[in-house]
């Protein structure tokens, strides 16, 4: 999904601020970059209502009692990737999605219960999904790394900062 808002300097440095810690005050952030409270929170409201940035808890499944995470790979018919693209995002079991170049058409994360819920995902619901070709399901073992602190990317009139 194409974002179309007009994001500056200060929106990022409020981005990288709201990535090392997202529960942070926006008074601590103004303090930072010279702003009042107020005008911190509208340019956070903002760039959330334009899907720009969200604010929310990260866990991990695993710790959650989910047994069955993996990565599906999934080859669709050419014509049919938006369609089949729509349907995968639809599915509950999907926290991540994202059209690719390469060996699949499009990489899946999926969060299930267990190995049964997960082979009904793949047999039923994304078998069941006209265009899709073929899939391959990658497990996960154990969750090494996640992170969202990734350097937000400069702009041309300010330097980047790194996190």
């Amino acid at each position: 999904m194409p974002r179309t808002a007009r994001v500056d300097a200060v929106d990022r440095r409020i981005v990288a601020a709201l990535q090392r810690d997202g529960r942070r005050p926006f008074t601590s952030i103004g303090r930072e970059l010279g702003l009042s409270e107020a005008a911190v929170r509208q340019r956070v409201a903002r760039l959330q209502a334009a899907g720009i940035m969200q604010v929310v808890a990260v866990a991990d499944p695993m710790t959650l009692g989910y047994q069955a995470i993996a990565m599906v790979g999934i080859s669709v018919d050419g014509r049919a990737r938006r369609q089949v693209a729509e349907a995968v995002g639809r599915l509950p079991e999907v926290s991540y999605l994202v059209l690719t170049a390469g060996s699949f058409d499009m990489l899946a994360e999926v969060v299930c219960e267990d190995n049964d819920h997960l082979l009904r995902l793949l047999s039923d619901d994304l078998a069941g999904i006209e265009g899709v070709r073929d899939t391959e399901t990658f497990m996960y073992l154990r969750l090494l790394k996640e992170a969202y602190t990734w350097s937000v990317a400069p702009t041309e009139d300010a330097p980047a900062e790194v996190v």
